[in-house]
């Protein structure tokens, strides 16, 4: 008995399993930087600091209201205040015996930006040729 064997040969659709990557926007110096921010950022006692900047309008605020509202001690709350000014997130402005401070103007959009969506981003396509294997 003779089985002839017939192969047929069909063209399937090539699916890309991994969603194409448009690069990083964000050069190594700007990484580093934003490190910076970030890591002064990243405590629960500074992120209330920022937000409580935030609240007052663009208007400085001085040290003595921000301690009570933290509940820590001045040494503490010197300290956090160091760690924002260090970081170019706020700014400190001497008047007499007091300290006021207030957000830098601009300091937390480069922080915005890293986290947000571009609104299209445009990847070349190649018709006719095969996806690189990823999976």
């Amino acid at each position: 008995m003779n089985r002839a064997r017939v192969q047929i040969v069909v063209d399937l659709p090539v699916i890309e399993c991994c969603t194409p990557l448009a690069g990083s926007s964000l050069s190594n110096q700007r990484a580093a930087e934003l490190e910076r921010v970030l890591k002064a950022l990243a405590d629960r006692h500074r992120l209330r600091i920022v937000n409580l900047l935030l609240r007052a309008g663009g208007e400085p605020v001085c040290v003595c209201e921000v301690q009570p509202l933290l509940g820590l001690s001045q040494g503490t709350v010197s300290y956090h205040l160091k760690q924002l000014v260090e970081a170019g997130v706020i700014e400190r402005e001497g008047r007499g015996t007091y300290s006021y401070f207030s957000l830098v103007p601009g300091a937390l959009d480069a922080v915005r930006e890293v986290f947000s969506i571009p609104a299209r981003v445009a990847v070349p396509s190649n018709p006719g040729k095969t996806a690189a294997a990823c999976c």
